[in-house]
């Protein structure tokens, strides 16, 4: 089966990403393990920097990644072995997807939150500037990144830059550390001089198979359903822009393939998040969990004394449209019932040709 997905997915792509060195920060990661899958599918040289996954149960894992791309466990704040490693892959593109994920832990935690998330971004930025054979790089940041006013439509990538939180100011300050590699060392207006391409991508709440963090809604509602127990939700009117895994990381390979190719055209900030219809309550995508999972019940527990997050959250997708061609896949009720088979065949199936079954029905638009 692995050979005939390869050789569909390099038709589709006409064999861009054949041969193309890439370096991935965070590989082992949720979101950075469907990548590196999917440009292993594509026939890329993957590379990957990362932490060991967090469990025996992750995406990376399960689908056996470490036996099929080139892995590296490493600390990004580590600059020295950071270094290293690029010395010894000379990557062509870099994704940056190496992070301190999670709002409520960088309460806990703010200085390692900083430390990862701007000096970790200044550190794959400096080793792509000291690398003469990085193109392109992709600093894959988050939608809660921008000043966040509770607004009821989508902030559009010229929108202030803020954070109330540690992670989201973090995020934030990771796109000014970018702005200003952008503009002092890979200007568009002097690329004959530096040859690179550095763009930030901006997604919105993501889930799909393989994702183990706590205090992520789809994983705390796995665990529970799992267990037979009542899922916790301590903020169900929440609204955020919920997507499938596989909708940024399309954009994001969309993104880096045009950088490469035009790359004073495309450098820049990008926002990729779902359509309208994708922009609901934390406690309806319980339910629609739930429902996909065939039983189970949830419980709101607000906390009016816990941390602050945001109430609503939205994105503007126009210039990922308009400039990159690309646009959202599946719906809801699609991303959902995706990932919940992804839950319910873990444990028995052969988990990288499920994934790529997975990728190659997105691709194709088919479930």
């Amino acid at each position: 089966m692995e050979s005939m997905v390869t050789e569909q997915l390099r038709a589709m792509d006409q064999n861009f990403w054949q041969g193309k060195k890439v370096l991935i920060t965070g590989h082992t990661g949720f979101k950075g393990s469907w990548l590196t899958l999917w440009l292993n599918m594509l026939g890329a040289n993957v590379n990957g920097y990362a932490l060991e996954p967090l469990t025996q149960q992750d995406n990376f894992v399960l689908t056996c990644l470490d036996k099929k791309v080139n892995h590296k466990i490493g600390d990004i704040r580590n600059y020295e072995l950071l270094q290293e490693y690029f010395c010894k892959v000379n990557p062509e593109i870099v994704f940056h997807l190496a992070a301190q994920p999670l709002v409520r832990e960088s309460y806990n935690t703010p200085k390692d939150t900083y430390d990862i998330n701007v000096g970790g971004t200044v550190n794959v930025l400096e080793c792509c500037r000291q690398t003469e054979s990085v193109k392109v790089i992709v600093n894959v940041t988050t939608d809660k990144c921008y000043e966040n006013k509770e607004w009821v439509w989508g902030y559009r990538e010229n929108d202030r830059l803020g954070g109330y939180d540690p992670y989201s100011s973090s995020k934030a300050c990771s796109e000014l550390v970018s702005e200003a590699y952008h503009k002092s060392f890979f200007n568009p207006d002097t690329f004959a001089l530096h040859g690179k391409s550095l763009a930030t991508a901006r997604a919105g709440n993501v889930f799909g198979g393989g994702d183990w963090q706590i205090d992520r809604i789809v994983p705390d509602c796995i665990r529970a359903l799992e267990k037979g127990e009542p899922i916790i939700v301590r903020s169900p009117h929440a609204i955020r822009p919920w997507q499938h895994v596989l909708e940024p990381l399309s954009g994001y390979l969309q993104l880096a393939e045009k950088m490469y190719i035009h790359p004073t055209e495309y450098a820049g900030a990008y926002n990729f998040g779902p359509t309208d219809s994708s922009f609901l309550s934390v406690g309806s995508l319980v339910e629609q969990i739930v429902k996909a999972w065939g039983q189970g019940s949830w419980q709101d527990q607000s906390n009016p004394d816990a941390p602050h997050e945001a109430n609503i959250l939205k994105l503007d997708i126009t210039k990922a449209k308009s400039q990159l061609g690309w646009s959202p896949k599946w719906d809801i009720n699609t991303a959902v019932t995706e990932t919940i088979t992804w839950y319910q065949q873990y444990k028995t199936a052969n988990m990288y040709d499920f994934c790529s079954k997975q990728i190659t029905d997105y691709i194709t638009n088919k479930t």
